[in-house]
């Protein structure tokens, strides 16, 4: 993973504050909160990240509720277009109502400590009235501290799933909305199908949708890895760290490591998890901002509908992929978009010397996710399926993954301030050999390497191999027209 500094490369902030911190570090709500898990998570479901907190290993996530009870009308007008399964006001009423029982359990605690300090005198002639003051007072204040249990994970366990705030710009609707912002490059002539398997053969026996690639193709895609590294790196040459994490995300996609054996642990499905764990709990200076992470990791999806792309490089277990991934500064709310366009523009740049035809798209909001404020797809052109296909998107997801996961920077007055962050997909290895495979086939079913890859693949052409290709044997033989 590389690191590249410098001012060069479960703006609205999200929804919810965080209720009062008892005392500096951990909340005294949570340190009551570790052993065992109240009712009320069983049935609202789960959050992993708030159990992290709760169990004391992460700060609390600092959710701005706040900001968002005060634009209510305005949030839930932006969560019908994202077709979120959560509206806010039964979240912000969930709070407000545990800030008036902290509230409470605030002027509780202040008179239990002035009557502690008076039954300190034992001749004071209303001792005994005030010692029954005191029962009285832990019993008010053990109720309450109970309901505000309660509450907090009532409310936590809705606020994380409220989605972030939408960019005005964003298209409403689904994906037929999107917008096209550009089409980039000339459009190939026909070419043979390479995404589906040649000659009907199976792509893997092992259980579909896997691959192999050999010879050429395995040098073709160290070749696109390299290349589109090399690139990041040349940006701002500043270092080199290591990380890695598990995920955090939809468990529709996710492959779940055994519960019985390891709790809660999943393969990741892209390296953004893992290097925003990376930088969980940290604050970068200023000057610092915005520091741009370069990551190459391989990624396991379950990819669960697959019926319609059974067979081929488009929907894959497994594959290896570029990430890029930005914390930048708040001060003028406009950073976080200036870092999204400069991932975009090198986005654009990978993929127009590679030759590809392709468009970008801005994506509308039922394609947003949770996180995002503002997401750009980028779409390539892939003959064999006669239609354009995702290569890569950019989010600009502002102070939504940094209030979960307390990342900070150090603001103009040196205080912490939470940081935007901004991650886009540098290279996903198969569909970029969907695409350059398909775009630059030759009349004899060679294929062309674009000019950047040819000192690393050590050729410009790729030919046929000479030997017989294996031909598989097995069951499930695809049907022949």
């Amino acid at each position: 993973m590389t690191d590249h500094h410098g001012g060069a490369h479960e703006a609205v902030p999200g929804p919810g504050v965080a209720p009062a911190v008892n005392a500096p570090g951990l909340p005294l709500l949570f340190s009551r909160a570790r052993s065992g898990r109240p009712a009320a998570a069983a049935a609202a479901g789960r959050s992993r990240l708030y159990e992290h907190a709760r169990g004391g290993w992460t700060a609390r996530p600092q959710l701005n509720l706040e900001a968002l009870s005060a634009q209510l009308g305005e949030a839930e007008r932006e969560l019908e277009t994202r077709k979120g399964p959560l509206g806010p006001r039964t979240c912000v009423a969930t709070w407000q109502r545990l800030v008036e029982v902290q509230e409470e359990i605030a002027v509780l605690e202040a008179e239990k400590e002035k009557v502690a300090e008076e039954v300190g005198n034992i001749v004071h002639p209303a001792y005994n009235a005030l010692r029954k003051q005191g029962r009285d007072l832990r019993l008010r204040l053990n109720a309450l501290r109970q309901q505000e249990l309660e509450l907090d994970e009532k409310y936590y366990l809705r606020a994380l799933r409220l989605p972030n705030r939408t960019h005005p710009d964003v298209p409403i609707g689904d994906e037929s909305q999107a917008r096209v912002l550009e089409v980039v490059g000339e459009k190939p002539g026909e070419k043979k199908f390479l995404s589906s398997p040649p000659g009907g053969a199976p792509v893997s026996h092992l259980g579909l949708p896997s691959f192999y690639l050999r010879g050429a193709g395995a040098m073709l895609q160290q070749a696109l890895v390299q290349f589109t590294y090399n690139k990041l790196v040349k940006k701002v040459p500043n270092g080199v760290e290591g990380c890695g994490m598990p995920p955090e995300a939809s468990s529709s996609l996710l492959y779940n490591i055994d519960p019985s054996r390891f709790e809660d642990l999943s393969l990741a499905g892209t390296s953004e998890v893992g290097i925003a764990g990376y930088f969980m709990d940290h604050a970068v200076n200023l000057k610092d901002t915005p520091v741009r992470t370069a990551c190459v990791s391989t990624c396991y999806r379950a990819e669960t509908e697959t019926r319609h792309e059974s067979w081929g490089l488009y929907r894959v277990h497994q594959f290896t992929k570029v990430e890029m991934f930005g914390v930048t500064a708040n001060e003028t709310g406009f950073e976080s978009e200036a870092l999204l366009d400069e991932f975009l523009a090198v986005q654009k740049e990978i993929f127009s010397e590679l030759g590809l035809h392709y468009k970008v798209l801005d994506m509308p909001t039922q394609e947003l996710g949770l996180p995002a404020y503002r997401k750009f797809d980028i779409e390539a052109w892939m003959p064999g399926r006669d239609k354009y296909g995702e290569i890569s998107s950019a989010s600009n997801c502002t102070d939504y993954q940094s209030r979960r996961l307390n990342i900070m920077y150090y603001n103009q007055e040196g205080r912490l301030s939470y940081a935007h962050t901004v991650n886009g997909t540098a290279c996903a290895v198969p569909r970029m050999l969907i695409a350059l495979l398909e775009s630059n086939q030759l009349k004899d079913g060679s294929v062309w390497v674009p000019e950047v890859l040819q000192p690393l693949m050590g050729t410009e052409i790729i030919c046929k191999p000479s030997y017989t290709p294996l031909k598989y044997i097995g069951p499930n033989q695809p049907k022949r027209h």
